[in-house]
């Protein structure tokens, strides 16, 4: 058994745990598979539900699904054991996986193959003698998940020996993986740039609202909790979870108990504050008085907007997000750039990193300061509420995303100790429990957010995007989303895009992109970050032979330049060429320029040379873009009224006048071309 060990990254997993390495295999039915850090057993291997919470950090749980199976399929007793053996050579064998989180996604696939035996009457150790069950096992293989579930499934295969039994053998295997290639892979939604803004701003409204009435909310919430320590006698009695809900200060029986004071409705304790106002926008949209519990589906809110803003700024998972400090923010000095935010925490992909780095918006520290100050009300109630205990640590540096523990809001009766973290919820319900937060008339689909979503991701399942229906917002839909926008504002030409995104495209791709910083930054958004820049430039080399480019030598130069272009039928196919370096486009004012190597007119600061405003010809390697127009002439008449502000002579006029010549020589290109 030397060979077997318990190998999760957990700080309460030690070679001295009690569940550290089974006895014997399999292991008896009361040997303790989970032991939290105090050496409580917390479960067994006979148990139906194996709870892996002390291990993950929040809660995980495996279900065998003979007992009380819940939402989970029943299972027969024969294929519960085989799920236990399975399971127990992942956790334990001599491959064991290394994080709760990946246990629990291997458990998933692998219970489905086995519930899918147990529903037809037979052993998933038979399973090779049913040709029929075994066809329609690649319906039980979520689309997402065929390379995860074919490999865990051979991982079992190739311990058939050990384990004592075969669920699928080579053969089986091999037809899983011709199906799979078959398979197509959705793409993670690129959210449509009218979309992305307005979510963005509203977020940040909700935010600002917080932080403009700080104040009222922290004096009224710290009113209400003294005035519920009062009526019950100490915080821990007011903080108990099965204390008689008619002492409470706002229930108007607590006039007639002995001790408790009557405070009146909560409504009237919120106006005195100036908090009504706060719950009607986001709460209760004025339509009902607000009671106490109203107050903490308030503060909830605000630690999702939070969330939700922080993660659209740092391309972080949800998980990552969650898993946050107060003091997460830092910033850099950086010579070229001056501050830049860095945000602090823990990867949760992989390789666990308790110090993983994210670069962030400036804009990101309003969300840290309004969860901060949520955060540090709501561990008043945690410091003293026996359920939670946090430790020293935990009351000197928060978590950002807290849940409400206060006495009267309605997760008391879920309190759980606070290095227990709670899951967030999908984003779609988020949106539901609160919609005050967005409008669902401002995420209906439009025609040309289809479009614009439709060129990044092609393959959109069209059941759930089409024109009208609300789009299906996703915590994992930001980091795609994000790492695009910096790179994509060709496609994105509304002016509060540009505007929002302005701190991301300057120092989050110089950070990630570039490797610009001495920092160890997290890899895997450095891997998206660097995927998204080619796949945005691989989308706009696709619409460079379109009409909507224009060369300003002949049409003849302008297919000349994109003659490989022509032959790429798919972005991923540019996308191969362009980290090849075989193609290349770089956007500036008036289009583009299509010069493999380096340029060194820039184009960025100055598009005199690009567009032959230096008195020569324009580049050979310029392309103008239609679509700019408007924007061209807008800065046409700004450099024209700032010219008429220097005297003559001056180098800055003569540099203006040649960006002027350069802009006016591209309205004739594009004049003549209409």
């Amino acid at each position: 058994m030397l060979e077997f060990g318990l190998k999760v990254a957990s700080r309460v997993v030690t070679p001295a745990s009690a569940n550290y390495r089974p006895l014997t295999w399999p292991p008896a039915r009361d040997w303790p598979v989970v032991v939290d850090k105090d050496g409580v057993v917390v479960s067994r291997w006979g148990d139906s539900v194996w709870d892996l919470t002390p291990w993950e950090g929040k809660p995980v749980l495996l279900n065998f699904g003979d007992g009380e199976a819940g939402r989970s399929e029943s299972l027969d007793e024969e294929n519960a054991d085989l799920l236990r053996l399975a399971m127990g050579w992942l956790i334990w064998g001599p491959r064991a996986y290394r994080a709760a989180g990946t246990i629990k996604n291997r458990f998933t696939q692998v219970r489905g193959v086995i519930a899918l035996c147990s529903q037809n009457g037979i052993s998933a150790a038979t399973l090779m003698r049913f040709p029929k069950v075994l066809e329609s096992l690649p319906e039980r293989i979520a689309p997402s998940k065929w390379e995860e579930t074919i490999a865990v499934l051979h991982r079992l295969y190739d311990a058939r020996e050990a384990l004592g039994f075969t669920i699928v053998d080579a053969g089986a295997l091999k037809r899983l993986a011709e199906v799979a290639n078959n398979h197509v892979h959705v793409q993670t939604p690129y959210i449509p740039p009218r979309i992305w803004v307005y979510q963005v701003e509203r977020l940040r409204e909700c935010l600002e609202d917080f932080l403009a009435h700080r104040t009222q909310v922290e004096a009224c919430f710290k009113f209400c909790l003294d005035a519920y320590i009062v009526n019950y006698g100490s915080p821990e009695s007011a903080l108990t979870k099965s204390k008689d809900g008619t002492k409470g200060p706002f229930t108007a029986g607590s006039a007639k108990r002995p001790g408790c004071t009557y405070l009146g409705p909560f409504s009237e304790t919120a106006n005195r504050y100036g908090i009504a106002t706060l719950l009607a926008t986001w709460v209760t949209g004025g339509l009902e008085a607000p009671r106490v519990s109203f107050f903490s589906t308030y503060l909830n809110l605000v630690s999702i907007a939070g969330l939700a803003y922080i993660t659209n700024f740092t391309l972080q998972r949800k998980e990552e997000t969650t898993s946050l400090r107060a003091s997460c923010l830092v910033w850099e000095d950086d010579e070229r750039l001056g501050r830049v935010p860095i945000i602090c925490g823990e990867t949760t992909k992989t390789d666990p990193d308790s110090d993983a780095r994210w670069v962030a918006s400036p804009s990101v520290a309003v969300a840290v300061e309004a969860l901060t100050a949520i955060a540090r009300l709501r561990m008043l109630c945690d410091a003293v509420n026996p359920e939670i205990q946090p430790a020293v640590s935990d009351t000197e540096d928060p978590y950002l995303f807290s849940t409400g523990t206060e006495p009267w809001g309605f997760c008391l009766g879920r309190a759980r100790p606070y290095d227990i973290r709670i899951d967030i919820s999908a984003l779609k319900d988020v949106i539901k429990r609160y919609p005050l937060l967005l409008g669902e008339d401002q995420l209906r689909i439009t025609s040309e957010d289809l479009m614009i979503a439709r060129r990044l991701t092609p393959n959109l399942p069209e059941d759930e995007f089409e024109v009208g229906q609300v789009w299906p917002l996703a915590w994992h839909q930001y980091r795609r989303t994000g790492a695009v926008n910096m790179f994509a504002s060709g496609l994105i030409s509304d002016s509060s895009m540009q505007q929002q995104m302005k701190h991301c495209t300057r120092l989050m791709p110089l950070y990630y992109g570039q490797g610009y910083t001495r920092l160890h930054l997290n890899e895997e958004v450095e891997q998206a970050v660097v995927k998204a820049m080619y796949e945005a430039m691989a989308e706009r080399l696709r619409s460079v032979v379109s009409t909507r480019f224009v060369s300003p030598h002949s049409a003849e130069r302008k297919e000349a330049i994109a003659v490989n272009l022509l032959s790429a039928k798919d972005v991923k196919t540019l996308t191969t060429w362009a980290k090849a370096g075989k193609v290349s486009f770089r956007e500036h004012r008036l289009g583009g320029c299509m010069k493999a190597g380096p340029c060194e007119y820039g184009g960025v600061e100055s598009v005199a040379r690009c567009g032959g405003g230096d008195g020569g010809k324009p580049c050979s390697d310029v392309v103008y873009d239609r679509e700019r127009e408007p924007h061209v002439r807008a800065q046409m008449a700004r450099v024209t009224g700032e010219m008429e502000q220097l005297p003559e002579g001056h180098p800055r006029r003569a540099a203006l006048a040649a960006e002027e010549k350069a802009m006016e020589n591209y309205l004739n290109v594009i004049a003549a071309a209409n």
